[in-house]
């Protein structure tokens, strides 16, 4: 008795297991109207969002924001000897210009390549999710 107890206890517990995994699975495959917007979306932007100049407007701002700070900074003399460094030779000033270009340079490419990226592998994601279904 006890045995058969057991082996009715496992099949209800194994049933009921498989009917909540069936509703959760199925929730989880649906895509949101957000979610279907997006892909489309990016179906029809990936290419154009990968360009170059296209991501040069993007990080953009943050770049110049970043280099107005650290000219203002250069500026404000607030680092005496540096200040007299620079009076003394002024290939110091061609030396923060060009590192307050790269900066700007790599923030602009790095935050346009990264945002196109996460972008990308939402895509991928959805579209697995919607292809699994």
């Amino acid at each position: 008795m006890i045995r058969g107890c057991k082996k009715k206890h496992i099949f209800i517990l194994y049933f009921c297991c498989r009917k909540i995994n069936y509703h959760i699975g199925f929730n989880e495959i649906m895509l949101t109207e957000e979610e279907k917007k997006f892909v489309e979306y990016w179906e029809q932007n990936r290419l154009k969002k990968k360009k170059i100049f296209r991501q040069l407007s993007v990080g953009l701002p943050l770049g110049v924001l970043l280099s107005v700070g650290i000219l203002m900074n250069f500026l404000s003399g607030w680092y005496k000897r540096a200040e007299m460094q620079i009076r003394v030779d002024a290939s110091g000033v061609l030396v923060v210009l060009v590192a307050i270009l790269l900066i700007v340079v790599f923030v602009v490419v790095f935050s346009a390549r990264h945002r196109w990226d996460m972008n990308e592998n939402r895509y991928k994601e959805l579209l697995s999710k919607k292809n699994n279904f």
